[in-house]
């Protein structure tokens, strides 16, 4: 387990769509251990695995002392609405109300490959659609109003830390047989 750089908003991997998980391996378990450690020293209330500059569909959350994760989230979102502040690791420092389901139902699967079901209102419907919308290429700030919107942007561009370096990813040229590197 570690606790890895988070990647800030301006990073092409939030942006992109996540592959789906296959592999329901030591590395995906070990990704799931790194996610975790990096969302509770942040601290956060979830952290999607792009955040890491990982391109697959799992995160985590911590949600009133429930510590989770859910691999390939599938939802169903209730109609009742919920307005609340959000913010995001990936955007330190930064909250605006954002609207959301009130409710949700996710099936998924554990870092074992087993089935899982997470259901949760409020603060865990929050964290688990902010999460899979991470997963889709999506931030909380394209769900606001244009004003809003408009208002967070200024708010980035403005940031201590808006147009620091990224961190580098090395991958290598050879054939790693999806061994780590």
């Amino acid at each position: 387990m570690a606790v890895r750089p988070i990647r800030l908003f301006g990073d092409p991997v939030l942006r992109r769509p996540a592959a789906p998980v296959v592999d329901f391996d030591k590395e995906l378990r070990t990704l799931v251990a790194d996610l975790t450690e990096t969302m509770l020293e942040a601290p956060g209330a979830g952290l999607a695995a792009p955040q890491l500059g990982v391109g697959l569909r799992v995160f985590t959350w911590n949600v009133d002392g429930e510590v989770g994760h859910l691999v390939n989230p599938e939802l169903t979102l209730s109609e009742e609405q919920q307005d609340g502040e959000e913010g995001c690791l990936s955007i330190p420092g930064l909250v605006y109300d954002c609207r959301r389901a009130l409710h949700v139902v996710a099936h998924g699967f554990d870092m074992h490959g087993e089935p899982l079901l997470v259901e949760g209102s409020e603060l865990l419907a929050r964290a688990v659609q902010h999460e899979t919308d991470h997963l889709d290429g999506v931030l909380f700030v394209d769900r606001l109003d244009t004003a809003a919107r408009k208002a967070a942007m200024k708010e980035i561009r403005e940031s201590e830390w808006f147009g620091l370096e990224r961190p580098t990813v090395k991958v290598s040229p050879h054939a790693t047989r999806g061994l780590g590197i």
